[in-house]
């Protein structure tokens, strides 16, 4: 049942690939994928439309990989790969809880994933609860966090949600750094001029141009996700100056 309470409707959801593996060192760890899975099924069970961005980092990340000499076109195009099988493995768990889900890649895969087209995947949102959308923008040197955004602009999302191991957006590290600032409220021009590492600066500006909301928040804090959807102060938001 649909609860109007919620402040967001259509939400894009923007994951790690390192959160799927737990404490592994890496693969999918399956406890791990179907706590999550449950989380998104807790939102669909609200009325809520999810739209899923995963990483790769669980398998294939070029930066993690450059001391192997691979040139960095093949290596993302590996990345990118990585991601489709997250997509994959998170559309099954979720169908199998009885939600119903479809992935798109946007790395054209016949016979694995549909080729991602945004008219595609808003037909789809119309009928399905969850959309994961895979396979990165399908062009290397971008990142999923630039994925996420050009996704969630497409999909008429009304927030981006990083999802993080951090409660806030912090100006350094606040492991290495106990005097690490925090933000609760940061306009795009702040994180761009500041250059916070928080996501890529590239998704940011993508979201300024739509002029969509991102919400930085520790998904690892049980309750953080529904307590964001319902609209209250957790995590850092990212929004515009005016």
């Amino acid at each position: 049942m649909a609860d109007d309470t919620r402040m967001y409707k259509r939400v894009m959801l923007k994951l790690s690939g390192e959160v799927l593996q737990g404490p592994a060192q890496g693969g999918i760890d399956g406890s791990t994928l179907t706590s999550m899975c449950q989380d998104v099924k807790r939102l669909v069970d609200q009325g809520v439309k999810v739209a899923l961005v995963i990483g790769g980092g669980n398998f294939w990340r070029f930066r993690d990989q450059q001391e192997l000499g691979f040139e960095r076109v093949l290596s993302d195009n590996m990345g990118m790969i990585a991601t489709v099988m997250n997509a994959m493995a998170f559309q099954d768990s979720l169908r199998r809880m009885g939600v119903a889900a479809k992935a798109f890649s946007a790395l054209a895969m016949p016979g694995v994933l549909e080729v991602y087209t945004p008219r595609a995947a808003r037909d789809a949102f119309a009928t399905n609860d969850v959309i994961l959308c895979a396979g990165g923008t399908g062009n290397p040197y971008f990142t999923t966090d630039s994925a996420a955004a050009l996704r969630a602009l497409e999909l008429q999302c009304d927030v981006l949600l990083k999802a993080t191991k951090v409660d806030y957006v912090c100006d350094k590290d606040p492991k290495k750094f106990p005097d690490a600032k925090i933000f609760k409220v940061l306009t795009y021009k702040q994180v761009l001029e500041m250059g916070l590492g928080v996501m890529d600066l590239a998704a940011v500006s993508l979201c300024m141009e739509g002029k969509l909301p991102i919400i930085v928040f520790n998904m690892q804090t049980p309750g953080n996700l529904d307590k964001v959807i319902a609209g209250e102060a957790i995590g850092t938001a990212i929004i515009s100056d005016t």
